[in-house]
């Protein structure tokens, strides 16, 4: 709407200026760049999470540890998970100058034992139970049908105990070409069954066949709300670049987390490039979420 107004006004300028008209577009541009500002204010407020990428791998701002860990199958006890600080530096390391912003976290390979790193979700994600919302912001650049080694990859997974017990999601399927999906499962309760991803009612928007290739970033994000409710009113949007593309509604979405025991995983089998990952304390409108595509070095001003 802006865009429109001011190439008008620009073009009547060129031909019927007048002082009262110049003076009108200056008062515009001003309001504009307030709103700008304002925008990318009440971003700021709303973010319990970032991480740059731009000169090591780790967050830049949170309320937890900053620090990546790595989770790993245990060798020997099927089911069971090993936890360790840090991660492998000849996998994952800062790409300087090649992010969207800066530098980019550069992912070269797959950890063993389904290997794969993750920041604490404890201090760094506005979880409550009773109910609650967030959203979740990030780019990437990777091609997912030559570069992936692995059946699945999830470039963003927020969970305790699994993808389809109580997680939130992207990621890249098996299909040939690949799809990229976002789901929003509901923790397991005892006696029950997971709902399996085939299920038409499952919690899972999918974008047949997406196309990304090697050298193009693409912007996504989540914006969800109502959570842990105890009501069928949960929902969860998918964007990518900067467009609403779908969304997850009508189901209980509890998570049930225990945060302690929580991780922001981060390039689950990724290859390529994942840069300016921030969390939010809130649902996103379309317009800021519109704005972080246009800005892509909004959130700079936390580190």
């Amino acid at each position: 709407m802006h865009t429109t107004l001011m190439s008008s006004i620009v073009d009547l300028s060129k031909s019927t200026a007048t002082p009262w008209l110049l003076l009108f577009i200056m008062l515009a541009n001003s309001n504009l760049a307030q709103d700008t500002k304002l925008d990318e204010t009440a971003l700021r407020r709303a973010v319990t999470f970032y991480a740059s990428f731009d000169d090591s791998p780790k967050g830049d701002f949170g309320g937890g540890s900053l620090n990546l860990r790595t989770r790993f199958n245990h060798e020997t006890e099927p089911g069971k998970f090993v936890f360790t600080d840090g991660f492998d530096a000849s996998v994952f390391r800062v790409a300087r100058g090649k992010g969207i912003s800066g530098g980019a976290l550069e992912c070269l390979d797959v950890l063993p034992r389904n290997g794969r790193i993750f920041f604490p979700a404890q201090g760094n994600i506005a979880y409550r139970k009773g109910g609650w919302a967030g959203s979740v912001s990030f780019w990437i650049n990777t091609d997912p049908n030559t570069m992936l080694k692995t059946t699945f990859c999830d470039p963003i997974q927020i969970t305790q105990k699994g993808a389809g017990n109580g997680g939130i999601w992207v990621d890249f399927n098996n299909a040939k070409p690949r799809d990229l999906r976002h789901g929003a499962f509901p923790a397991v309760l005892e006696g029950m069954k997971s709902i399996p991803e085939t299920d038409p009612n499952a919690p899972i928007h999918w974008v047949k066949s997406i196309g990304f290739k090697a050298g193009d970033w693409h912007h996504v994000a989540l914006a969800w709300k109502n959570f842990d409710t105890g009501q069928k009113d949960g929902h969860s949007a998918l964007y990518i670049d900067g467009k609403r593309i779908g969304e997850i509604r009508g189901h209980d979405l509890r998570m049930d987390w225990d945060l302690e025991k929580t991780g922001i995983y981060v390039a689950v089998s990724f290859i390529g490039l994942l840069d300016e990952l921030a969390v939010f304390n809130r649902e996103l409108t379309a317009a800021e979420v519109a704005h972080l595509h246009q800005r892509p070095g909004a959130l700079a001003g936390l580190k």
